[in-house]
């Protein structure tokens, strides 16, 4: 009589089964965390920004450089406040800007406990995104196509206010000329420069309007009124939160797009070629 082949019992395959899961997402989760050369220059990148960045911000005369990035943060700040507006049932009269880096939105309606925060925050997690999409030159592509709706949008809110409108076409402008510049390898790092840019302004937004000067007349002070607390406190949650925002863009940014220079440009030959 024949002996009876072994087979594995059911619960033996599930554990082996489980096992080789368990190895590949353990070879999954040590690739994700590996810098790779490309990503350690991005990350230089970003470095010298924070540095380039937060000297311009504080010397006097050639702090003047920043302020067209300024106006374009503050712009997204409002959009953020527009938004949310448009999200929780409100209706949006105007979006303006003000050559002394400020900037208003005109609202009606909509839930004041998410559009208060939206401008500050929204303007982070638009910076975040930015700097995760920076990371690759074709998430930089898809960042810009994004942006420019944005941007419509915003020009359609501000279209009385000529600082706005002019603002957002030189940001178009700048945008549209990276695209034809070495396959739109300088796109990625005017991408990731607003990112940085608009993480780090809301964050010293926050902290200088609210922690360092007090000033009351801010969207935290309104919020503080309104739900309790003081507009300090709402600034270190809210810097906090920016904070890491920023942080999550970074990691993410690491972890999804490990591709070299060379894979970088050959991906974005083929999408949305531009020579």
């Amino acid at each position: 009589m024949a002996p009876t082949p072994h087979l594995p019992t059911p619960s033996t395959g599930r554990l082996k089964r489980a096992a080789a899961l368990g190895a590949a997402s353990a070879t999954l989760a040590a690739r994700s965390l590996t810098v790779t050369d490309t990503q350690k220059v991005t990350l230089g990148v970003i470095a010298a920004y924070v540095v380039i960045i937060a000297i311009l911000w504080n010397v006097p005369y050639v702090r003047w450089s920043l302020w067209p990035f300024k106006m374009l943060v503050i712009a997204f700040h409002e959009f953020g406040h527009a938004l949310a507006a448009v999200l929780t049932g409100g209706k949006v009269k105007s979006i303006s800007l003000d050559p002394n880096e400020g900037g208003v939105t005109h609202m009606l309606g909509g839930k004041a406990g998410i559009t208060l925060p939206a401008g500050y925050l929204g303007s982070s997690l638009i910076g975040a995104l930015l700097t995760f999409c920076g990371f690759d030159i074709v998430a930089s592509k898809v960042a810009s196509i994004v942006l420019g709706v944005c941007f419509l949008l915003t020009l359609w809110w501000a279209r009385r206010d000529w600082l706005t409108i002019v603002t957002v076409l030189l940001a178009v402008g700048l945008i549209i000329a990276c695209w034809f510049i070495a396959h739109a390898a300088a796109l990625r790092f005017v991408v990731l420069f607003i990112g940085v840019m608009s993480s780090l302004y809301s964050v010293w937004d926050i902290c200088d309007d609210l922690i360092l000067r007090k000033v009351n007349s801010s969207d935290a002070s309104v919020f503080a009124k309104r739900y309790g607390g003081s507009s300090q406190c709402w600034g270190v949650v809210w810097s906090i939160i920016s904070l890491l925002f920023m942080a999550a863009g970074i990691v993410a940014g690491i972890a999804a797009f490990p591709q070299s220079w060379s894979d970088q440009e050959n991906d974005s030959k083929k999408f949305i070629p531009t020579r």
